[in-house]
């Protein structure tokens, strides 16, 4: 393998204190991490933890100059392990790949061979992005409700953050399984969009606001996944019915909120974590493999995204940190 072989990617710079700059930048294979399994990559996608790393957020990224991206598919150009292939098609998403990791925002990445899986039949590179980690995480969150007891004929089941990545694809998935579904968003602009993954109603992320002041509120949903974190996220416990639950993923609105025991103990209600990051392998190819066939929601996914080449990368990611992005933004190395 030629190591001074050059190939694109977004490159992260601090330029000043608290000031970061996107570029596309040639590296050379040289500068990879000395990790023994090596792909080329064809696809990769857009989250909000990319948007906070391309703009320091140091929960996220440690140290630069860095190249963000969490998620990556593409094909193996070299595995000293001897674990694949060369030209086998793998899919990476989570462990640390693109926080302290060089990511998948480039047209080659080294990994360790445990955090890489086969490309599920089924499924195409492009639409393996287009889930990406948004998308196993709302497989997760859709699990832990269907595990907790979760049905169609119990009622609504609210989407919060619903117009973002992980909202957007429980939408369709809840939608594709038969369940009605109350979609919320601070862009009822988005109510079609969201109507046309299968949305049952768009509420403005207003309609949870008077909660707050309220131990408990009116049930109103059977269950819930909620994106956004903080109060929100309370907001939604208090007003889920009896022995209903809620699948938690995401704290864009805040990491801490105020709570009281009483949904708890007089409702039963479950609060069900779910992380997609540090799961092990074996959980994740198992939802993968359901995105694949059961699960699969292809007449959706062309609705949620949108292609962008890498040099348009940092312009998506600067929107994607404003909060202003809608569905999936798939990066094709090809374009």
């Amino acid at each position: 393998m030629n190591q001074q072989a050059q190939f694109r990617a977004i490159r992260v710079e601090e330029v000043a204190p608290g000031k970061f700059d996107q570029l596309v930048v040639k590296k050379a294979v040289s500068d990879l991490p000395a990790h023994p399994l090596q792909l080329a990559v064809s696809h990769s996608s857009l989250n909000f933890k990319d948007a906070l790393s391309a703009f320091g957020s140091p929960g996220v990224t440690r140290e630069y100059p860095h190249t963000p991206g969490i998620d990556a598919v593409g094909t193996v150009v070299s595995d000293r392990s001897g674990t694949f292939s060369e030209g086998q098609q793998l899919l990476v998403t989570g462990y640390d790949l693109g926080m302290n990791t060089a990511g998948g925002l480039a047209e080659r990445i080294a990994i360790p061979v445990e955090w890489a899986l086969p490309l599920p039949d089924g499924l195409t590179a492009r639409e393996s992005m287009i889930l990406g980690t948004a998308g196993l995480t709302a497989g997760l969150c859709v699990e832990k409700l269907l595990e907790a007891g979760a049905r169609p004929e119990q009622g609504e089941v609210l989407v919060t953050g619903a117009t973002g990545g992980v909202g957007s694809i429980a939408v369709a998935l809840l939608a594709h399984l038969g369940f009605r579904v109350a979609a919320v968003t601070g862009k009822l602009e988005s109510a079609d969009f969201l109507t046309g993954l299968g949305a049952w109603k768009v509420l403005d992320r207003e309609t949870l606001a008077p909660f707050a002041n309220k131990a408990m509120a009116k049930p109103l949903w059977a269950w819930a996944v909620d994106t956004v974190g903080g109060e929100t996220l309370f907001n939604v416990i208090k007003s889920l019915a009896y022995g209903g639950g809620v699948a938690a993923c995401g704290m864009a609105a805040g990491a801490q909120f105020q709570a009281n025991v009483f949904p708890f103990i007089l409702r039963g209600i479950s609060l069900l974590g779910v992380d997609s990051v540090e799961l092990p392998l074996q959980r994740k190819a198992a939802v993968w493999e359901r995105l694949a066939s059961d699960w699969y929601i292809g007449e959706q996914l062309a609705r949620i995204a949108e292609d962008i080449s890498l040099e348009q990368a940092p312009e998506f990611l600067a929107r994607l940190h404003r909060g202003h992005g809608i569905g999936r933004y798939v990066v094709d190395m090809a374009l």
